[in-house]
């Protein structure tokens, strides 16, 4: 009988935050949210996808969004976010890693993102080639405290899980 050896598992966490601005779109989760302002930033300013690809970088050892994406780089000025995931997932199935899931939280005092939590599921399972319900997301209020609080900046949290499953040897 040949023995399997046992698969590598490895967790990353990811944070980022972005001060509110009028006249941008507010990307979130890799979806538009109807709402007066967006987010500033080098790229789109998705802070949601921003801390999942951190977590997913972290996970892998492969350092973190800023190295992999610098702001001073033009090639990502006003880059989709959905883009720089698929380009972390190309890099993660190279080193041959799985996701095998993702918790997000988005801490925000407006817009209310309850009815948009399931979008940004799909679109973020769908992003990374996993099930959707190895994606969740949660929605949270900093209760007026901070930036957040006030309504000046949105931030997120992400957590991933990644498996690699060792070569058979024979």
């Amino acid at each position: 009988m040949i023995e399997e050896p046992e698969a590598e598992y490895r967790s990353g966490i990811g944070t980022d935050i972005h001060r509110i601005e009028a006249g941008r779109k507010l990307m979130l989760g890799g979806i538009y949210v109807p709402y007066p302002a967006g987010l500033a930033g080098h790229s789109d300013g998705d802070v949601a996808l921003h801390a999942v690809i951190d977590a997913l970088l972290g996970a892998s050892g492969m350092g973190d969004i800023g190295t992999l994406f610098p702001d001073t780089d033009l090639r990502w000025k006003d880059a989709d976010s959905k883009e720089l995931v698929f380009i972390v997932k190309e890099k993660l199935q190279e080193k041959k890693w799985q996701v095998v899931n993702v918790d997000l939280t988005i801490h925000a005092e407006e817009p209310k993102l309850d009815p948009f939590k399931g979008q940004m599921k799909r679109c973020i399972a769908g992003l990374l080639d996993i099930d959707f319900t190895a994606v969740n997301v949660k929605a949270k209020t900093n209760d007026g405290l901070g930036d957040i609080g006030a309504g000046q900046a949105m931030a997120a949290t992400a957590i991933a899980l990644l498996r690699k499953k060792p070569k058979r040897t024979l």
